[in-house]
């Protein structure tokens, strides 16, 4: 896996966990990620506090504000920096968290590391919030140019739809 790819799958997981409180045990990435380091999800779905921490992290980056929050998930959930060779032998890449740890603890590490390497300027992955009037999602965006506004296409098409109408009500 290529490391723009990894940490933005990282990201979008946090993403997730930030616009939902919670992730979709049933959703292709975080099936593969858990399932890939022998993660077992919580079985209530329940990620604590971790998951307003992760927004207020979120926001913080978003808004260039200091990533207080990004500090506060380093502190409460160290990451474990090591290698690992999960996908082959001779496949190595960094890891934050041991496989098997518990889930919580294990997504708090992982999102902890990829936040401050977001934090600290990587030009990987770049976080956005959607422009539509009445959403706060925030999104990953990882396009050519780096210009996407909305968190779906849902939004961009009822932010497009709501100038229109307000264009051809002037007229």
């Amino acid at each position: 896996m290529q490391y723009g790819d990894y940490i933005g799958n990282v990201t979008r997981l946090a993403v997730e966990l930030a616009n939902t409180g919670t992730l979709d045990q049933h959703g292709d990435l975080v099936a593969a990620f858990f399932d890939e380091h022998e993660i077992t999800p919580p079985p209530d779905g329940a990620y604590g506090t971790l998951p307003h921490l992760v927004a207020a992290a979120l926001t913080q980056l978003v808004d260039a504000t200091p990533p207080e929050a990004v500090h506060q998930l380093l502190h409460d959930y160290p990451p474990e920096m090591h290698l690992s060779d999960h996908d082959g032998p001779g496949t190595w890449h960094i890891h934050f968290s041991r496989n098997g740890t518990p889930a919580r603890h294990w997504l708090g590490q992982l999102v902890a590391a990829k936040l401050a390497l977001i934090a600290a300027g990587d030009p990987a992955v770049t976080l956005g919030r959607c422009a539509a009037a009445t959403c706060t999602n925030f999104f990953v965006d990882q396009s050519r140019n780096r210009t996407r506004r909305f968190c779906s296409n849902a939004c961009a098409s009822r932010t497009t739809v709501a100038a229109y109408r307000a264009r051809t009500a002037q007229e």
